[in-house]
């Protein structure tokens, strides 16, 4: 298979099939202003990849309505949020980890803080915590949650009972929260 290759699916539209040397299994995603698209792994064939589309054309059709109301309810712009000044975002979210590690207790190495494609953070094993520069367009709220899910793994280090024991108590509901967090995804790509 060619790496990019774009099939019209019946009662979908248009789909974006990508290989990708990260992905294990076949992943559909749903973009705003950019529709689905396909990570399909090298082990699998487009064939296959196609046939699970077509088994999740329901799924499909439901992001794709959530991603429409998110653009017309946010009056979706990528050229509005195309732009981010890094030296005041940097500066921002440096300063804010720090405060809630303060505030709470944490202890961590070193912040990196980066233009990811695909995660919001991450903590190495010597509680290093990455940060996506685009955090900035986040409401403040999900800043928080997702820096303090950093912090909770420098002495968890695992999405175990205990980890979201922890979460509930410095947030609230965590895994709600994540959920809301997942909606703004779609900024990442």
């Amino acid at each position: 298979m060619i790496d990019k290759k774009t099939i019209e699916i019946e009662d979908v539209g248009l789909v974006l099939f990508e290989r990708s040397q990260r992905a294990k299994h076949i992943i559909i995603s749903v973009r705003p202003l950019q529709g689905v698209r396909v990570a399909v792994p090298y082990s699998s064939s487009l064939k296959k990849a196609e046939a699970f589309v077509h088994t999740k054309k329901a799924w499909i059709n439901r992001h794709l309505e959530k991603m429409k109301q998110h653009e017309q309810k946010d009056n979706y712009n990528p050229a509005e949020t195309d732009y981010i000044d890094e030296t005041k975002a940097r500066k921002m979210l440096a300063q804010r980890l720090e405060s809630l590690a303060s505030k709470f207790g944490f202890c961590y190495n070193r912040v990196f803080i980066r233009n990811q494609r695909t995660r919001w953070d991450s903590c190495s094993s010597k509680n290093n915590i990455s940060l996506n520069i685009k955090l900035v367009r986040l409401p403040e709220e999900l800043v928080d949650y997702v820096m303090l899910h950093e912090l909770v793994h420098t002495r968890i280090k695992n999405h175990s009972k205990f980890f979201w024991q922890e979460m509930d108590k410095l947030v609230g509901a965590g895994k709600q929260i994540a959920s809301r967090l997942r909606v703004y995804g779609v900024e990442l790509y």
